[in-house]
Parts: structure tokens; sequence; C-alpha cells
């Protein structure tokens, strides 16, 4: 059984996306991050950079528990437990592996800071919005040509590359990208979306309750490490 630590975000979601699509059984373990549970104590001890997601494998390497976080390193544990989504050939393998690290050091932050801008910063930030908006819209572009010469991120075979980069496309409509003029994204993404078990990932995650939208501006502050939060 594996433990998975988790709320509603894209990284949360591609491990639920994972996890349903290994079949491997889990059991799930809400940590509200806008009320700072992931600062507690016992969070703490499984991730040390207190945040989410974070899995514990009770059936580990050796037949012992094993903790994994961060989003990346989790989706490399299980397509190495499940045998799954990570091509064996070594050269497939690594033409996954580049396109699942550009979401882990691209998309994700890139997308993830547009997002902070767009929502939660105060008013004066233009240059900031510019930045982010302008590597959002080269980002989608670079995935539009890349799905343009393969069928998936990764090559001819869906991936933990796909499976990284789907979450953080499924907002695309709000951060003003349509599909009208992108259809190699248009395909890949109705081609992920239909997949039964990303249909029964992203439906369990549409039934957790979240409170970012009641949360404080404590709250926020603390989440963001900001205001008397901040170590600045």
């Amino acid at each position: 059984m594996i433990d998975l630590y988790a709320l509603t975000s894209p990284n949360v979601q591609k491990i639920y996306i994972m996890l349903e699509e290994c079949g491997l059984p889990y059991q799930e373990h809400f940590v509200d991050v806008w009320k700072g549970d992931q600062f507690k104590p016992e969070f703490m001890k499984l991730n040390p950079n207190g945040k989410i997601p974070v899995i514990v494998d009770s059936e580990g390497p050796d037949g012992m528990p094993f903790t994994v976080f961060e989003s990346g390193a989790i989706l490399l544990y299980l397509a190495e437990k499940a045998g799954k989504f990570l091509p064996k050939d070594t050269a497939k393998k690594y033409e996954a592996m580049q396109w699942l690290m550009i979401q882990l050091t691209t998309v994700g932050p890139m997308f993830g800071q547009w997002t902070h801008f767009k929502l939660f910063a105060p008013n004066g930030n233009e240059y900031s919005m510019d930045r982010y908006s302008s590597e959002l819209k080269r980002l989608y572009e670079l995935l539009e040509k890349r799905l343009g010469e393969a069928p998936y991120l990764g090559g001819q075979e869906y991936s933990v590359a796909d499976i990284a980069t789907f979450p953080w496309t499924r907002n695309h409509d709000a951060q003003g990208i349509k599909w009208d003029d992108r259809p190699n994204l248009a395909r890949w993404f109705n081609a992920i979306g239909g997949r039964p078990a990303v249909k029964a990932a992203l439906a369990k995650v549409a039934a957790i309750k979240s409170t970012r939208e009641t949360a404080s501006e404590d709250d926020k502050d603390r989440f963001f490490a900001r205001g008397r939060y901040a170590r600045a």
C-alpha cells in the first residue's frame, strides 16, 4: 500500500494520475497547505522541504517502508516500481526523461509564477507579469512544436513526461491559451484527458476540499513566506 500525502495542485495531480495509471493501491492523506499542515512536525519528518506531494511505500526496496518526496522523483520511483511509462530502451528513456525535466525545471516554475503573480501578488508587478506571461506563451509554443514531431512529449509512447506536463496545461483557457491554433496540443491534451485512469484521478482531485478560497491573509502570507513569515 502507498500512502499519498496530497491536496489539489498540478504537482499532486500528476501523482494521482500515475498511481491510477499504474493500478497501484494507495491511501490518501490530505495536507491542507493553506492552513499550514505542511509545517507540522509529523509532516516535516516525511519531507524536510515542507511540500506536497509525498508518498510512503509500505513495500519499498527490500520490502521496507520507503518515503519519496518531490513529484519528479515520485514519478520515476513509481515508473520503476510498476515497470510502466518509462521506456526500457536507453535512448527512448532519456528522450522521455529530458521532457520530464523540462516540466520540472521550466513549465512548472514558469506556470506557477504566472499563477502567483496573476492571482496573489499586489498591484505594481507589471514587469513580473509580463515576464511570466512571455515565458508561458513561449513554452506552449515549444510544446506545440514538439507534439508536431511525435505523438507524445517523450516520443512514440505515453510516458511520465506527459503525465507530469498534462496537469499544468489544464488551465490553458484561463491562461489565455486556446487550442484553436494549436492542433498538436489539442490532440495530445484530449487524448490524455480521455484516458480512464486520468478521468478517475481528476475525479478524486475534484472531490478534495481545499481552503484556498477562504484562506485568511495571514494564511496566504505563511504559504507564500511573505509578510511576517518572510526571511528577507
